[in-house]
């Protein structure tokens, strides 16, 4: 686990330049199969210049884009980004719907470029049912695509996912839960009832803005995940910040609990 705290937290993208004596990107081979990013601190980075939520998110959904290049670029195979909790849908409604608007435009723009494959994590009943179609298209157009997939978490909670996973596998066996023989497997036959249901799990978690906690992200994918805290905001965090954080995780020694 690791936090990165820049004194360049506060200033605009523009004004970081990149550090010429350092090493860029690791390749492909060092970098995660699989990036988890929490997009956290739009509205911090908007209100610290006077801007309102809504300018922050759509600063956040422009630099989700450039993340997935860069994600592309480094090798990674699965992105997954945390762009709204449960709880984040009790804001108020005037918020909200400027934060939802920017999801759907994203989610739209991504199922336009087609070559990635996109998947929802969360409950769909919680969301809007003009998002839920949305996410639903986008699920069914790129399922076939060739590309990286692209989880996007919108209306997420990491303890409801393990209880939808239960509860789906407890529908699934019905009164065979007893057996024995069934226990043994418990475990596998949760994840295999996950959202990220044939996915690895993540190998790097970035979250922005300074939190040091998970929140419940994937609390029961993360077991063996890396962590990278940065202090950046998510509209001001650029490539060198991504940079930096793939560099950590390239130089750690993966033990797996042994």
């Amino acid at each position: 686990m690791e936090s990165s705290r820049s004194p360049a937290a506060d200033e605009p993208a523009s004004a970081r330049k990149p550090d010429a004596g350092r090493q860029q990107i690791p390749s492909a081979g060092g970098a995660p199969t699989h990036l988890a990013v929490v997009l956290d601190g739009n509205r911090r980075w908007a209100a610290a210049r006077g801007l309102s939520p809504a300018e922050g998110y759509e600063e956040g959904a422009r630099r989700f884009f450039e993340l997935v290049g860069w994600s592309e670029e480094a090798g990674v195979d699965t992105l997954t980004v945390w762009a709204l909790s449960a709880d984040n849908l009790r804001r108020p409604q005037n918020e909200l719907a400027g934060l939802l608007a920017v999801i759907t435009e994203v989610v739209e723009s991504l199922i336009a470029h087609g070559h990635r494959r996109i998947r929802h994590l969360g409950r769909g009943e919680t969301l809007p049912s003009s998002l839920r179609t949305v996410f639903e298209q986008a699920v069914a157009a790129t399922s076939a695509a060739a590309g990286m997939t692209v989880n996007i978490a919108v209306g997420y909670d990491g303890r409801a996912e393990i209880a939808d996973a239960v509860h789906a596998l407890v529908s699934d066996l019905g009164c065979q839960t007893a057996a024995p023989a069934l226990r043994r497997d418990w475990e596998q036959l949760i994840t295999e009832r996950l959202y990220t249901c044939g996915q690895p799990d993540p190998d790097l978690i970035i979250r922005t803005s300074g939190e040091q906690r998970l929140s419940g992200f994937l609390l029961w994918q993360s077991v063996w995940s890396e962590y990278y805290f940065s202090d950046i905001p998510w509209p001001a965090f650029t490539r060198q910040d991504f940079d930096l954080a793939l560099e950590s995780y390239a130089r750690r020694q993966r033990r797996f609990g042994q």
